[in-house]
């Protein structure tokens, strides 16, 4: 069988053993918060993230930087017949590129695939990869399924306030005061790698329930859907329940939101990710 190591970056989530076991080597983003650079998932964890988020109004993140990409290619070439690099979307971040670049320089033989996404759904694309090089299919073929897995793949958020939007830049200053005296929540939804406003809401609990009823019509076609919080774990609860009457035989997660996308969307922000698998499957 051909030996494959995966390369991908922090905000794939993935659990450290799994990426051990399964030579997966994860290149952290940075997180940037009261002045202090961090290393994502080795010197802050995203639940510290969100705790010092709170304190301080300056937050942002940047990409990994191409030397530890080169130097991660360089140490790979050798002893791998192929790589898979597999990133979070080069539409809201440079780390794919910057990894491609820094795989032309090393001269490495790397296949890449732009996830379009990240967090749950990345995490997903990585596994299922896995698996199915264990069932010996080949680089082609795992990127085909990859891909389609990103085809089929649904991300929705609802931040918490129109407050952190704004200072992202992704919310005017006019926006802001009509949305805070109308009470107006946002919808967003991934769609080709970008964020999209999907709909405008009266009330929290109105746009909770439009998330519910989008999750409802592909509940038939879902084996799991993961419940993301931007350090709001009881409002996720409170959604897990909901989802859990809704549909109890539906598979149900509850993980942090990735920081570099909660640093947008502001803390207390809400999010939904499942894959539909009426077009390809696991086994």
């Amino acid at each position: 069988m051909t030996s494959i190591a995966w390369v991908t970056d922090s905000t794939s989530t993935l659990h450290p053993d799994f990426a051990k076991d399964n030579h997966v080597y994860v290149v952290p983003l940075r997180l940037i918060v009261g002045g202090e650079c961090y290393k994502e998932n080795i010197d802050i964890t995203a639940e510290q993230f969100y705790d010092r988020m709170r304190h301080h109004e300056q937050a942002g993140s940047s990409q990994p930087p191409i030397g530890e990409f080169i130097e991660l290619y360089e140490s790979l070439k050798d002893k791998y017949d192929q790589i898979i690099a597999i990133h979070c979307s080069s539409e809201l971040s440079g780390t794919f590129n910057t990894s491609m670049q820094a795989a032309e320089i090393a001269e490495a033989p790397v296949t890449g695939i732009d996830s379009k996404v990240g967090a749950y759904p990345l995490r997903e694309m990585i596994t299922s990869g896995v698996h199915w090089h264990q069932m010996g299919l080949n680089v082609r073929e795992i990127k085909d399924r990859i891909e389609q897995l990103i085809h089929n793949m649904s991300f929705y958020m609802l931040p918490s306030s129109l407050t952190r939007l704004h200072r992202s830049g992704r919310v005017s200053g006019p926006q802001l005061v009509l949305g805070q005296l109308l009470r107006i929540h946002l919808l967003l939804k991934f769609d080709g790698g970008k964020v999209f406003v999907e709909e405008k809401i009266r009330t929290f609990k109105k746009a909770k329930n439009r998330l519910l009823d989008i999750l409802k019509k592909d509940a038939a076609l879902i084996r799991e859907v993961c419940i993301m919080h931007a350090g709001n774990v009881e409002e996720a609860q409170r959604l897990d329940e909901e989802i859990r009457e809704m549909a109890p035989g539906m598979a149900t997660e509850i993980m942090p939101f990735i920081p570099v996308a909660g640093i947008h969307a502001g803390e207390g922000t809400l999010a939904l990710s499942w894959i539909r698998h009426h077009a390809t499957a696991k086994a």
